[in-house]
């Protein structure tokens, strides 16, 4: 079986040489030694010349004699969910679905975030008390990455 420490390692040796903007969102080896690597970068995008690169050091470093194994290394998905703090940084003021386990979804644009959650800016309108039109009412939310069950962005044209 590959280890997924040496599959780090070795991924990450490359980003050091490479490029430090570059971070593991997600690494899994499923059955049959398939190793799926994605990546993402602190600011801009990740180039295939990234992903080739961490791909063949990888590769280069892993003995297919003594253990098959498929590898496929690529960027996080703008349809993915996002799943490290470091993403929620990279995405600060752009529009996000949050799905919450027990409250439903709501969407918000992301004004900060942590290690330990992200602050959402919420608009809805809502009736204000003493007034016969609903107005907009913006709040900023805190939560948790233990609280949500999911955040996408929301992709606009």
């Amino acid at each position: 079986m590959i280890n997924k420490k040496i599959i780090t390692e070795l991924a990450e040796e490359r980003i050091a040489e490479r490029d430090p903007a570059l971070y593991i969102v997600e690494l899994n080896i499923g059955s049959g030694n398939n190793i799926m690597v994605e990546i993402d970068r602190e600011q801009g995008s990740v180039s295939i010349e990234d992903c080739v690169s961490i791909s063949r050091n990888i590769e280069h470093n892993l003995d297919r004699e003594a253990e098959d194994f498929s590898l496929q290394v690529s960027s996080a998905g703008l349809d993915q969910p996002l799943r490290v703090y470091k993403q929620y940084i990279k995405n600060i003021g752009r529009t996000v679905k949050v799905k919450m386990p027990d409250k439903g979804s709501f969407e918000g644009v992301i004004l900060s975030a942590d290690e330990n959650g992200f602050v959402l800016e919420t608009k809805e309108k809502r009736t204000i008390e003493g007034r016969k039109k609903k107005e907009w009412v913006t709040e900023n939310v805190p939560l948790k990455y233990n609280e949500i069950k999911e955040t996408k962005l929301i992709i606009t044209f």
